[in-house]
């Protein structure tokens, strides 16, 4: 794919979260790899809604800007999960109201933030990992990143919002969703003692689709609320 293409599939995909009410305002950012080792990046303070293909931010392989506007802030966040998800090709950076919400409730395991609730969650992030509150843009978050070493693809701020990679802008976007479903999901059913995934439906999920889950044998089925 061209890289005006994927300029314009970057715009597509924002208006899209946007206007369905994932990310307000001139939150959350998108960036995509390069084949030469650069990135494609949102702008700071610029709407998802609202993206300008010319105008967004092109980087080099040392995340140095070559074109376009000053890019977001939050470019440590995204390097260090470039940095430790070497098949990472997009990565996608929310406010959604659930994920944010549930990252604030004192249950959380910081290993696995949400339990086996539906088969696409696992099939789509693999498990999502609760980092610490960092101020938005600071540089160590970087650490926090590849203090995971690389285990998860979905990784939730704490008080802030989910960070997603992909191997396509489409699979980050999918897997970001399929985060926000399911910590909508969890809301709506806590405390009410749902039926998850069986250790053993996670396993046969685990064995037919080759997924990797983080520290799945500890927490598949585990009931968090």
């Amino acid at each position: 794919m061209s890289e005006t293409a994927l300029r314009e599939q970057i715009c597509r995909y924002g208006r899209s979260l946007f206007e369905r009410g994932l990310t307000p305002g001139s939150s959350g950012n998108i960036s995509l790899r390069l084949p030469d080792g650069g990135w494609l990046v949102t702008p700071t303070n610029a709407s998802l809604g609202f993206l300008d293909p010319a105008r967004i931010s092109r980087l080099d392989d040392q995340g140095r800007l070559v074109s376009g506007d000053k890019p977001t802030k939050e470019i440590p966040l995204h390097g260090a999960l470039y940095e430790s998800r070497s098949e990472a090709k997009a990565i996608v950076h929310l406010h959604s109201t659930h994920a944010v919400a549930v990252s604030m409730l004192p249950e959380i395991d910081p290993r696995q933030v949400l339990p086996p609730l539906t088969p696409y969650y696992l099939m789509r992030t693999g498990g999502t990992a609760l980092v610490p509150y960092y101020r938005p843009g600071d540089p160590a978050v970087a650490d926090a990143i590849r203090g995971l070493a690389g285990k998860y693809s979905s990784v939730l701020l704490a008080n802030h919002g989910p960070v997603v990679a992909g191997d396509s802008l489409e699979g980050a976007v999918f897997a970001t969703e399929e985060l926000e479903e399911t910590a909508k999901l969890y809301l709506l059913l806590r405390n009410l003692n749902p039926r998850q995934l069986s250790p053993g439906q996670v396993a046969d999920l685990v064995t037919h689709f080759g997924l990797t889950l983080p520290e799945a044998e500890d927490h598949a089925g585990h009931d968090h609320g």
